[in-house]
């Protein structure tokens, strides 16, 4: 029998609003009085430049966006930045800082080390990516360009809650946590996120980057990935993934809707504490994150009797709790309680774990 109501905690591509998912139904065969799908339109129209146009209005007004950056929207997902950033940023030659604090942030310096030299600043491997070591330890390479970090490891629950100070520009992977929370721009050059988790489907890449910087970079990259060149063509230099583009366009007018950045910072924040808290009280249930660093939006933990894993999965499906099972890489459960995700849903998560433990 198929539960009235799903609660979607898949990491990503993950749930949206389901305001956003009705909108997008209601639209789907005619946008905007066109007769057509906004899929269907020539992204060199003047209707899809007008959409695009106000969807970067929007993020920039939800960030409160300094006007010395830009926002940039191409393809290819966060994993492609990882080569791209230090294509665009570095000659071969220099050096970039990087600090490994889980799954994304080891394969960003792995693949930038294909295309400039790398600095390893601190690496959290041997700690089992469950902290963040203190900055004062950090081993930083004073020729270093910039110093790249991920504000939020999916795979293994770590976040940092502030930006690393540091003497040199900050490029941050905000993939997992973009849009969750306000941003303070101090220091920060570059930032990067997949649409899969807060802004909207897979296939779209945001990305904001100081206007100085884009005098600065190489020309050692693909022109549709050069990021001077997306700049100067409003980032429609070929074809974008334009349904994506008009989903997170209605994601970015729902935040707003919601009351911004600052409202979703604390109802995330109150998510989070009662499923943390839940781990903490309970006798089965186990969380090994530093509690100092633990994520906001991707809730790791594990079950103290390992063999019972399997049917705790099995029966939270039942009980439409999808998309818990750990990544691969680390195991465990994973609940990803992005923006969309209300606090009914992991009220709901809660009450099946304390079920669950007391019925075994």
């Amino acid at each position: 029998m198929q539960p009235q109501t799903i609660w979607n905690f898949s990491a990503g591509p993950a749930m949206l609003p389901q305001e956003v998912l009705l909108q997008a139904q209601k639209e789907l065969l005619i946008w905007n009085n066109m007769g057509v799908s906004v899929m269907e339109m020539s992204h060199r129209s003047p209707e899809f430049e007008a959409l695009a146009e106000e969807a970067k209005q929007d993020l920039r007004d939800l960030l409160n966006l300094p006007d010395e950056f830009e926002i940039l929207f191409t393809a290819g997902g966060a994993q492609a930045q990882f080569a791209l950033i230090p294509m665009n940023l570095l000659q071969a030659e220099e050096v970039a800082d990087y600090v490994i604090t889980g799954n994304w942030s080891q394969k960003a310096a792995n693949e930038a080390k294909r295309f400039a030299q790398i600095n390893v600043a601190a690496d959290t491997e041997s700690l089992h990516f469950s902290s963040i070591p203190d900055v004062s330890t950090w081993k930083l390479n004073p020729a270093a360009k910039y110093l790249h970090y991920v504000s939020n490891e999916t795979v293994h629950g770590v976040q940092f809650d502030v930006a690393p100070q540091v003497n040199k520009p900050l490029v941050v992977d905000m993939s997992s946590d973009f849009l969750s929370r306000p941003v303070n721009f101090s220091g920060i050059e570059l930032i990067y996120a997949g649409a899969q988790k807060n802004i909207g489907p897979a296939g779209l890449t945001v990305i904001l980057i100081r206007k100085d910087l884009l005098a600065k970079c190489t020309e050692r990259v693909p022109a549709v990935f050069s990021y001077p060149t997306l700049e100067k063509e409003s980032s429609l230099a070929n074809t974008p993934p334009t349904f994506v583009w008009y989903l997170a366009s209605l994601v970015f007018k729902w935040l707003k809707r919601q009351g911004g950045l600052q409202v979703m910072q604390e109802r995330n924040q109150h998510k989070a504490k009662i499923l943390y808290q839940t781990i903490d009280e309970s006798n089965l249930y186990v969380n090994k994150v530093d509690p100092r660093y633990r994520s906001k939006m991707n809730v790791i933990f594990d079950l103290k009797k390992e063999d019972l894993l399997p049917q705790f999965l099995a029966e939270a499906k039942l009980a439409g709790l999808l998309g818990l099972k750990g990544h691969k890489v680390r195991g465990g459960v994973r609940a990803s309680i992005y923006n969309a995700m209300p606090v009914e849903g992991v009220q709901a998560l809660i009450k099946f774990m304390q079920e669950f433990e007391q019925n075994i």
